[in-house]
């Protein structure tokens, strides 16, 4: 839109005898309260009672806030805490059986190709052993706890109490803390379980009521031009064109038989803003509802996160107009984060979704182990169940831990939410034509009935707000943005000190624990690298690398952004009245990850995968290393735009980069002045992260054609 500026088995006898009274618990709550039997595959591993007067510590487990300085005292032992999550881990030899079957069930081939696990039989064949979870579930309940669920695929239990109960049974002290102004509570030393345990239970997966964050930036403002001032508001119509669904639509694949869930910890702000948008854009009327799995608590409307709630559920739709839309949510708890209880309870309920999108993020450092682990697992059990699930990368380049901040501080960093092996992340772009000054040739100069102005594929840059970029360097006119000459220390260059931008990097402290807080250091370890991860440019570090793929994300900085309706004032919205160039306007990954999520729906109603795709990066990745073999294809480069290659089915993004501005001594390279960019190395410029040929940090595989996707022969 253009306006001016797996088989059953026995039983194997324990090793140990518990006391009398540990059985006859374990005994009552597996005839009450299991629906089904757990692990008959897995031997037990807890070989000996548990004491409270043998422990061990589970590390990496307190918020990087949980400080002194934040610290105003211990909570009373009354508090209650309600939907605490237990994480478990299954055996090694379980865990070797189940990579093995998730390997073959994405396998054109293999029997096991495509045939997907029931949670049920995820808990069978993969899960603990039922000893273990019962033994387990025994002595939460002796410490006082009620025990509300154990989750079927035997992996997590939810359980409830009171502050006084964990610190006697977990040995941690549950503190008010005062942080930025706002009030939380957060344990203040890593939790601790019986040594009994230890090879069974991973850790509680949070004990502390910080939330992830959204990954949505609201249109700014910026001052400084290169080519035209005009604005190129992307609207459901530019994106059909950009994207070539437009054939796909002609055609008839538009999403129809399809659901796309979207996970929340809110309702939408209005129902009647999502009709808005979509009669507004010429979309057509699509089932849209709310539900709270496993009758959770209905968390209402939650003023900041409902933006987020309705741009998901516009933009999914956007991508694919006639799919059922489901907003998925459930309410925080005092220690849980809604939307990862929304998640479990889908993935153990009896009707299981094939497509969900997650747009909430927070990084691995200060995710926590056990959260991080919590997210491995639970995206894992959606995989092999036959989900596909998409996740935004973050919105602060390769400085995860510095999300809403000016400066990147804690250094190089991922979303724990993003960097498992087992889901899409999703990162964000931004046109290239603004500094190209090729606006008109891609931008009409009046719209559709529709609103849509876009004339073909846009070359693609990395979305990148930050005076660390080379590109917004160079259209300030300085010739590099670090030292006391560069643009990040210059007059013009302040107004661009931000972490706003694409998300990417190397996992690296999924597991460990941090030296610093919220730095990768000390034992901190990335996820290991999946074996589909494989691809030009992606370098042999070892470890999970994001994003997987990138759409349009930015919010302004080239004069580009979405257009969506929201009208709560209260959050930032406006009336959605009047042309849409008055509506609110935003970018993100929160976009990306939706849209993205939409275009999977529709290679799944196409290609009749009706249970399912799975992860869906085993074909991405394949289908990319057809495209671009040992060297990349130049007929594949985005920088071509609307001379690109008409059979690619990804765009390799090869122009700019997603360098965000820094200070301190965390991967920040400053020679002189105040501020620095975020680097690989503190002694030289080696920016995190640029763009190359095939697969980078900045914009993974890169952008896509949606039409050659869909029709692409690895489903």
């Amino acid at each position: 839109m253009r306006f001016g500026s797996v088989r059953p088995g026995g039983r194997r006898a324990a090793k140990f005898v518990l006391s009398v009274l540990a059985v006859s618990l374990a005994s009552s709550y597996a005839a009450s309260s299991h629906a089904g039997t757990i692990g008959l595959l897995s031997k037990p591993q807890i070989t000996q009672a548990p004491s409270n007067n043998n422990r061990v510590t589970l590390e990496g487990n307190v918020s990087p806030h949980a400080t002194a300085a934040n610290d105003r005292g211990r909570v009373d032992d009354s508090i209650q805490l309600d939907h605490m999550l237990l994480q478990l881990k299954r055996p090694a030899d379980r865990e070797a059986a189940l990579e093995t079957l998730m390997q073959q069930q994405t396998t054109k081939g293999s029997p096991n190709y495509h045939q997907w696990l029931t949670a049920a039989q995820f808990g069978e064949q993969y899960g603990p052993s039922q000893m273990d979870v019962d033994a387990i579930t025994s002595w939460l309940k002796q410490q006082g706890f009620t025990v509300n669920r154990v989750y079927e695929s035997g992996m997590t239990v939810d359980f409830s109490g009171t502050a006084g109960q964990v610190r006697q049974a977990f040995g941690t002290e549950m503190h008010h803390l005062s942080v930025n102004g706002e009030n939380h509570i957060a344990n203040m030393s890593n939790p601790q379980i019986p040594a009994a345990f230890a090879g069974v239970v991973q850790g509680v997966v949070s004990l502390n009521d910080f939330r992830p964050h959204v990954n949505y930036k609201p249109h700014g403002d910026y001052t400084f031009t290169s080519g035209t001032s005009t604005y190129q508001a992307v609207t459901p119509s530019d994106l059909a064109t950009i994207y070539n669904l437009n054939p796909l639509f002609s055609a008839g694949v538009n999403g129809t038989g399809q659901t796309i869930v979207l996970i929340e910890d809110t309702n939408v702000y209005s129902t009647s803003d999502i009709t808005t948008f979509r009669s507004t854009f010429g979309l057509p009327t699509a089932t849209f509802s709310q539900v709270h799995p496993g009758s959770c608590t209905n968390p209402g409307v939650v003023t900041g996160n409902d933006g987020e709630a309705e741009l998901d559920v516009e933009y999914a739709g956007a991508a694919a107009p006639s799919a059922a839309l489901e907003l998925a949510s459930c309410a925080d708890t005092s220690t849980t984060f809604g939307g990862l209880i929304a998640v479990q309870n889908l993935i153990n309920g009896a009707s299981v979704p094939t497509i969900m999108s997650i747009s909430y993020g927070e990084c691995e450092a200060a995710n926590g182990a056990t959260a991080n682990a919590a997210y491995i697992s639970t995206y894992q059990q959606a995989a092999s169940e036959g989900v596909s699930v998409f996740v935004s990368s973050g919105d602060e380049g390769a400085a995860s831990c510095d999300a809403d901040q000016a400066n990147a501080t804690h250094g190089i960093g991922v979303s724990g939410f993003a960097s498992t092996p087992y889901n899409v992340a999703v990162g964000g772009t931004d046109f290239g034509d603004t500094y190209a000054g090729t606006n008109s040739t891609y931008w009409n100069s009046t719209n559709t009935s529709t609103y849509g102005s876009a004339k073909s594929y846009i070359p693609e840059i990395p979305w990148n707000d930050s005076c660390a970029s080379k590109l917004i360097t160079a259209a300030l006119g300085y010739s590099t943005p670090y030292g006391r000459t560069g643009s990040c220390n210059s007059t013009a260059g302040r107004n661009y000190l931000t972490t706003a931008s694409g998300s990417g990097g190397p996992s690296g402290c999924a597991s460990g624990t941090p030296s610093t807080s919220g730095v990768v250091s000390g034992t901190c370890k990335g996820t290991a690298k999946p074996s589909w991860q494989s691809i030009l440019g992606n370098p042999s570090d070892g470890v999970r690398d994001i994003p997987d793929v990138s759409l349009f994300a930015a919010n302004g900085v080239w004069g580009h952004y979405y257009v969506y309706c929201y009208t709560n004032t209260a959050g930032g919205g406006v009336a959605c009245t009047g042309a849409p160039s008055g509506w609110a306007g935003a970018g993100g990954t929160s976009f990306a990850s939706p849209i993205m999520a939409g275009i999977q729906a529709l290679v799944n109603e196409h290609n009749n995968l009706t249970s399912g795709a799975g992860n869906p990066n085993p074909v991405y990745y394949s289908l990319a290393n057809t495209e671009y073999g040992s060297s990349g294809s130049a007929t594949c480069n985005s920088s071509n735009g609307n001379t690109v290659g008409s059979s690619c089915i990804f765009y390799d993004v090869t122009q700019g980069d997603m360098d965000v501005n820094c200070t301190g001594t965390h991967s920040c390279y400053k020679p002189s002045g105040t501020y620095g960019v975020l680097s690989t190395s503190n002694s030289s410029y080696a920016p995190a992260y640029g763009t190359s040929t095939g697969w980078d940090f900045a914009t993974g595989i890169g952008s896509l054609n949606a039409y050659n996707l869909v029709y692409a022969s690895g489903w």
